[in-house]
């Protein structure tokens, strides 16, 4: 702040904020603050006229934003000067001026390893008091493409994302609560730290036991949807692991899906709920699936809010165009219960205006909607039986 103070003394003061990449570049992590979120701030300091996202790369990544401005006049603070920088400046006629970095009168001296330090600090300190715990995830598109008798038919991506339990995870209610449970069983209070996918096969295996009674194989989107932070996608060929994994934890990427993604809860999955009874499976159904996902991700990436809801809306209706039971579960020695509060709740919700589009977590057949609104804030105020989600950074 007192840099661009004084830098603003020689006139109107236009700033040039370097890029994610750049950055990316020569530190080999990401800012703190996505490039968007920099120029926010940065613009909105009353010393600055305006601001740019230099869009050249290197050490003199200005260039594209000094063609713009054209100054007279180029500041810079000590630590970042260059004689790079002051030849180019002499090769335009432009006036190069270095300012030593000093802090305004009465204040302390920071530099941004410091303050991320202290924030590491106390980050540490509040973890250490109260852990989050272990996390659960939600599967956003292509759920039960993980399964082989599913993309035998056709490859897919299946997309999750990996929550903090800030609400109640409750049993048998879509939200891979049995695998989160079995890791209760080797990590009792938090995951460890090792390298997530890595992770994540270590608790395929563990839950996947193949001497257990059943057969019936988890998929392996929940493994990794829980241990992977972020935003993750997982393609699926004819095989229980996937063939190849993404993720990214984009902080505006992830900000848009919480802004537009509430759950509500429903009642949990019945004693005797079964959703693979009378499931229709053919290539042009997974077809289906396996496109919606594609689709789902791209929009998600673009902060498309009606392409994703568009797509987050067909992945489920490709779901329960395979497994109606999803929606309308038949039980197992309870022949009496009645199914029809999920399709009330789907009625309900989504005829509201501000609902672009919901779906069932995991298998169905009970437990939440996961709803796609306009702005989740304003959705809860309206409804105040729906919560928020917090996804999982690290």
């Amino acid at each position: 702040m007192e840099f661009f103070k004084q830098a603003s003394q020689f006139g109107d003061l236009y700033v040039g904020i370097g890029s994610d990449a750049t950055y990316l570049e020569y530190k080999h992590r990401k800012p703190m603050f996505p490039q968007e979120e920099r120029l926010f701030m940065v613009s909105n300091i009353k010393f600055v006229k305006e601001a740019y996202i230099n869009e050249g790369s290197g050490v003199i990544d200005f260039i594209p934003t000094l063609d713009i401005v054209q100054p007279d006049i180029f500041v810079v603070n000590a630590e970042g000067g260059s004689d790079s920088k002051r030849q180019l400046c002499e090769e335009r006629g432009i006036q190069y001026i270095e300012l030593e970095r000093t802090p305004a009168e009465g204040l302390q001296a920071r530099s941004s390893s410091s303050l991320k330090a202290a924030l590491s600090t106390q980050q540490e300190n509040s973890e250490s008091k109260k852990h989050k715990g272990i996390p659960t995830r939600l599967d956003l598109a292509g759920t039960w493409i993980d399964q082989p008798y599913v993309s035998v038919h056709q490859p897919g991506w299946a997309i999750t994302i990996s929550l903090e339990p800030t609400f109640e995870v409750r049993d048998r209610c879509g939200l891979s609560t049995s695998t989160r449970n079995m890791i209760k069983k080797i990590w009792p209070v938090k995951l460890p730290k090792m390298d997530p996918e890595m992770l994540a096969r270590l608790i395929f295996c563990f839950e996947n036991n193949p001497e257990r009674d059943g057969g019936h194989i988890s998929g392996a989107q929940d493994a990794l949807g829980i241990c992977i932070p972020g935003l993750c996608r997982h393609y699926y060929n004819n095989s229980f692991w996937p063939e190849k994994v993404e993720s990214t934890n984009d902080e505006m990427t992830l900000r848009f899906l919480e802004e537009h993604l509430v759950m509500i809860p429903m009642e949990p999955r019945k004693p005797g709920c079964s959703v693979v009874e009378g499931k229709d499976i053919t290539p042009v159904k997974v077809k289906a699936l396996a496109d919606a996902a594609e689709a789902c991700w791209n929009a998600i990436l673009k902060k498309d809010l009606e392409a994703f809801a568009a797509a987050y809306k067909a992945s489920f209706m490709a779901q329960t165009a395979m497994f109606p039971g999803m929606i309308a579960p038949t039980y197992v020695g309870h022949p009496e219960e009645d199914n029809s509060y999920i399709a009330e709740a789907i009625a309900h919700y989504s005829a509201m205006d501000d609902v672009l589009a919901w779906k069932m977590p995991g298998a169905g057949g009970g437990g939440y909607l996961a709803l796609v609104v306009k702005d989740a804030k304003q959705f809860m105020e309206q409804c105040p039986e729906a919560f928020e989600l917090h996804i999982r950074r690290e």
